[in-house]
């Protein structure tokens, strides 16, 4: 999915449940996915994550960037510092972070792109959670 696509503003909701203790959590907000003048997006998150005993505020920012080793074709996903996540695709990615393992991916939208969404299953030492995120045209 070409992420040119994304550029604008889209809800989200995401549902979370920890395999440790149980426990499940729900975020939602706004996602902004900006054109940068050096040809990366910003992905630019704002919301209000909730579990049974309360809420908090949570933002997050990610860029999508064109993958040089690819003739600039294919995407990557990079944490707010340029740090390399994943590449961007549909389907099935992975990513080692320290010792735990996150595996995922993006499901295509439908045209014209009302709605998408991102999943991960998170295993190792440190994480055993799920996530899945709905993103949806305000």
């Amino acid at each position: 999915m070409d992420p040119l696509r994304l550029v604008g503003t889209w809800d989200f909701r995401r549902e979370i449940r920890d395999h440790r203790d149980g426990v499940e959590y729900t975020a939602h907000g706004t996602a902004r996915f900006t054109r940068q003048d050096d040809g990366r997006i910003r992905w630019s998150e704002h919301g209000t994550l909730a579990w049974a005993s309360g809420t908090t505020p949570v933002s997050r920012t990610l860029f999508l960037v064109r993958d040089p080793a690819d003739d600039e074709r294919r995407w990557r996903v990079t944490f707010e510092d340029g740090r390399d996540f994943h590449p961007w695709t549909v389907g099935a990615v992975e990513h080692l972070c320290g010792r735990d393992l996150y595996q995922g991916g993006v499901a295509a939208p439908e045209e014209p792109a009302r709605s998408w969404e991102l999943h991960w299953h998170v295993t190792g030492p440190e994480k055993n959670y799920t996530m899945r995120t709905t993103y949806s045209s305000p």
